[in-house]
């Protein structure tokens, strides 16, 4: 059966006008998380009926799935200005404060890594949210005494990797709170072959899926998947991704079937042949393949998880029989 090419365009285009182009800028061109789109929708339009700011929103998933996107398309949505931060670049109260005191009415404030937030400053956030004031304390000692700023109307939008990880207040005060969940090989096949449009790159319906299939759940995964192998089609192919081509350029940087990388291939491996499958614990397995083992907690192991390759158990990490036939390794008795 003759292939369906989704794109074709042979002129160069600049990076970082390529890097924004990527991102979509509305809901409707945003591929994926239906039920959480058709919900922001809904807040949106109430909001601006009501000529209302919208209620404060948590994002939460593993990476990659589009919540830094989600809170770019919020602020397109409801026509304001998007402000930028995230939980570690705001180390002291006093910093919050200058961030919350430089927005104006309506703006959306979106903080990355939120759950990374110290508790001195998610005390400053509190009164913020709710009553869209901020409290500051003047003097020391006997003489200080707290003043009360009114604040413009704002929404914040918080995205994590760890809801689990936020306090209970500050997550009570989150009035939306959506989970965004992995994408399907049909959503990323279609994000596949929206990028290589943009890119500028000729995709194969096929060649697109091959790359989707790779690509753990994850746009962000998808899209770096798909600038490697247009690497390579343009260096030593004829500048077509193809099912032949994109397989080839992805194993050649060990990317499996499966969408398991190098690090992927390390850490299962090190649980079945330095511990006979686990269980080991987390940080021992962070030692044993030089990761940060809150790196291994949040970005490898949730794919391993959804694709029942690892289990935890209340002494450790297990890999599964799954796991050991994918390798082709025989499970100890």
């Amino acid at each position: 059966m003759e292939e369906r090419i989704i794109s074709s365009h042979l002129s160069s285009v600049d990076e970082e006008t390529v890097e924004f182009s990527l991102r979509p800028r509305y809901l409707s061109e945003y591929i994926g998380q239906s039920r959480a789109k058709e919900n922001l929708k809904v807040y949106i339009e109430a909001a601006k009926m009501r000529r209302e700011t919208l209620d404060h929103v948590l994002l939460y998933g593993p990476p990659g799935l589009g919540k830094t996107t989600l809170s770019h398309i919020i602020a397109n949505e409801l026509g304001v200005q998007l402000r930028t931060t995230s939980g570690p670049a705001i180390e002291r109260p006093g910093d919050l404060a200058a961030i919350l005191t430089n927005l104006q009415q309506g703006d959306l404030l979106f903080i990355d890594e939120i759950h990374r937030l110290n508790r001195s400053v998610e005390e400053v956030l509190y009164p913020a949210m709710e009553d869209f004031a901020l409290d500051i304390v003047i003097g020391k000692g006997p003489s200080a005494r707290s003043v009360r700023l009114d604040l413009p109307p704002f929404t914040l939008v918080g995205a994590t990797t760890r809801a689990g990880s936020l306090s209970s207040p500050l997550r009570d005060r989150f009035g939306v709170v959506t989970r965004l969940e992995y994408y399907t090989e049909e959503e990323l096949t279609f994000i596949v072959s929206r990028s290589a449009d943009l890119l500028q790159v000729t995709t194969r319906e096929e060649g697109a899926h091959e790359i989707a299939r790779r690509a753990r759940g994850t746009p962000r995964v998808a899209n770096r998947l798909l600038k490697r192998v247009r690497d390579f089609v343009q260096v030593q192919g004829d500048g077509v991704i193809t099912p032949e081509t994109a397989r080839d350029a992805l194993d050649r940087i060990q990317v499996d079937k499966l969408g398991l990388d190098q690090v992927d291939h390390k850490l299962l491996r090190s649980i079945m042949e330095h511990f006979r499958g686990g269980p080991v614990g987390l940080e021992t397995i962070a030692a044993a393949i030089g990761e940060e083992s809150h790196t291994v907690e949040d970005v490898y192991e949730p794919y391993l998880l959804q694709i029942g390759f690892l289990q935890r158990t209340p002494r450790g990490r297990m890999v599964t029989s799954r796991c050991y036939q994918h390798f082709g390794v025989e499970m100890p008795p």
